[in-house]
């Protein structure tokens, strides 16, 4: 068992964030007598996986929804159409912001033409 530090540490959230996602149902722990949190081992994994989903763009409700289906693998037509959809918007993030890039690496390109001893930093590492 996880104090709420460790797992804040490990999951890379404020120990603020874990109560919240207690609160709302997200995350559960187990308490002393003395009412410290103590949580297991795997809170540390699903601290993670409900901090890429409010990346996503899913509220706390949705992530909730979702939780289960993570565990067990059954999930509810409606629940998937919300994911397909979560997806796709993501998707078209991607999309905006790689046209985003491709044109700042270009925009960078001619100014480098331009410049009298410029340091090339288009070959800047990709992910």
């Amino acid at each position: 068992m996880l104090r709420i530090g460790e797992v804040a540490a490990r999951a890379g959230v404020s120990v603020r964030a874990l109560r919240y996602y207690e609160e709302q149902g997200l995350l559960e722990a187990e308490r002393t007598p003395s009412g410290q949190r103590r949580y297991p081992e795997g809170a540390v994994g699903r601290v993670r996986f409900i901090q890429q989903m409010y990346a996503a763009g899913l509220g706390s409700a949705d992530v909730l929804e979702v939780l289960p289906c993570v565990h067990t693998g059954v999930a509810t037509p409606e629940m998937l159409a919300r994911l397909v959809e979560q997806r796709d918007g993501i998707d078209r993030q991607v999309a905006e912001l790689t046209q985003a890039r491709e044109r700042l690496d270009e925009i960078i390109r001619i100014g480098e033409e331009h410049v009298p001893g410029a340091r090339s930093v288009t070959a800047s590492p990709r992910r």
